[in-house]
């Protein structure tokens, strides 16, 4: 069903725990593509054993570069980004599969929707511990618990994981390597793919992964993702997120309406042009 890409940079064994969560709790059979950076942990030497199809840099090249290489080898007609610390819960996919049936576009962006341990006013997000990395993740407790994990669909998708037609991964150019190492790269996708009049930018309650939370961008230099958000695109990511994504609000539907064209968002979006004039 899906192509779905991994970038992973020295983090063996959550990658093996991701990739078996993939293989144990799917419904459907799904590619599986990881791109190494730097695989100095043995983890290249394990994605070749498995025979999992895969590409590599000698060192870490970013979440951009990485997941672009990787999209190159999409098979299927659906690519689906997942980080390598996250963990897909039973029916993951099939809750994905069941809304795209409800769509009659290929325009859309679709994500499932994270369990993390840790509180970080996300309202995307359900905080609930089941441990902060592979030794002492709480695999049992969170199966066992997990018919009581719910949420409504939330509008807003944007973060991994995250799932596109192949078709409009390449039409937009994927992600944007301006954006390398990768901070704010998830929301120029979803700005590139606005542009492109995707109006389906839809959190799926019931597609559950558990994240550990920035295994990889917490190790990283980070670029001003903000700032360059703000001078592509001329606003701010916050207003994007706000008045177009809506990110967090209760899906009222799979369509999101145009923004309204309130004096507060007009004020909002003159401090954005404001803000970038004066750099």
């Amino acid at each position: 069903m899906f192509s779905i890409i991994i970038p992973t940079w020295n983090n063996l064994a959550l990658l093996q725990l991701c990739i078996r969560s993939i293989r144990q709790n799917s419904a459907y059979p799904h590619q599986i593509i990881v791109h190494v950076n730097d695989g100095s942990d043995g983890s290249l030497e394990w994605v070749r054993q498995q025979g999992i199809t895969h590409t590599a840099s000698p060192e870490n090249v970013g979440i951009c570069l990485a997941v672009n290489e990787a999209a190159m080898h999409a098979s299927q007609d659906y690519i689906l980004y997942l980080n390598d610390d996250m963990y897909c819960c039973p029916s993951w996919d099939t809750a994905l599969v069941n809304k795209l049936k409800q769509l009659d576009t290929d325009l859309f962006m679709l994500s499932g929707t994270m369990i993390e341990p840790r509180e970080t006013n996300n309202p995307c997000v359900i905080v609930r511990d089941y441990g902060s990395d592979a030794e002492n993740f709480d695999e049992t407790r969170l199966l066992a618990e997990l018919p009581q994990q719910h949420k409504a669909d939330w509008n807003g998708a944007t973060w991994p994981p995250t799932l596109v037609s192949k078709r409009w991964w390449f039409k937009v150019g994927g992600y944007s390597s301006e954006f390398s190492p990768g901070m704010s790269s998830d929301n120029d996708f979803s700005m590139k793919l606005w542009h492109a009049g995707c109006r389906v930018f839809l959190g799926v309650g019931n597609s559950l992964v558990y994240h550990f939370q920035c295994k990889s961008t917490g190790k990283v230099k980070k670029n001003d993702g903000g700032k360059q958000f703000l001078h592509k695109w001329g606003m701010r990511q916050s207003v994007f997120d706000r008045y177009y994504l809506r990110r967090g609000q209760a899906a009222q539907g799979l369509v999101l309406e145009e923004p309204k064209d309130t004096r507060e968002l007009r004020w909002q979006l003159f401090r954005s042009r404001l803000k970038r004039a004066l750099g």
